[in-house]
């Protein structure tokens, strides 16, 4: 089974694919459109779901640290009833606190050089999204 997920920013879409044991995160691809152009980033997506055979997606849920949601948030709540237009896929909400700062944290302890971090960090925190639900999935079913 596979799933994706997706890191959802102003002008970027990271993605990243599980294996199909549901077991490992991967990076997978940037998709990039138009600031808050999200029905672009939208129908970019639906060729990877059908090229992946996604069966879910994960979307990253930018909470603030006390639990609030704010503007981040509200545009992954916004994007995730976008793509309720475009496929039936589960669409899931995973909590992304911090996801962007272990990508980051992780690349530079890989001593990734400035330029590739900043081309790879939208697919990483992606990775780092999916990674914490299939995690999760896995201690769940025990």
């Amino acid at each position: 089974m596979r799933i994706l997920g997706c890191d959802l920013g102003t002008k970027t879409l990271g993605l990243a694919l599980s294996d199909l044991s549901g077991f490992l995160a991967s990076p997978y691809q940037t998709i990039r459109f138009a600031e808050d152009d999200y029905e672009h980033a939208a129908e970019q997506l639906m060729d990877v779901l059908a090229k992946e055979k996604v069966e879910t997606i994960v979307l990253g849920l930018p909470k603030h640290m006390n639990g609030s949601l704010g503007t981040s948030a509200q545009r992954s709540l916004d994007f995730r009833d976008l793509l309720a237009e475009f496929t039936d896929l589960p669409v899931i909400l995973e909590d992304e606190r911090l996801s962007t700062v272990a990508a980051q944290k992780s690349m530079l302890m890989a001593e990734m050089n400035r330029q590739k971090r900043k081309t790879s960090i939208d697919q990483m925190a992606a990775t780092m999204i999916l990674q914490g639900y299939l995690d999760r999935l896995r201690s769940q079913r025990g």
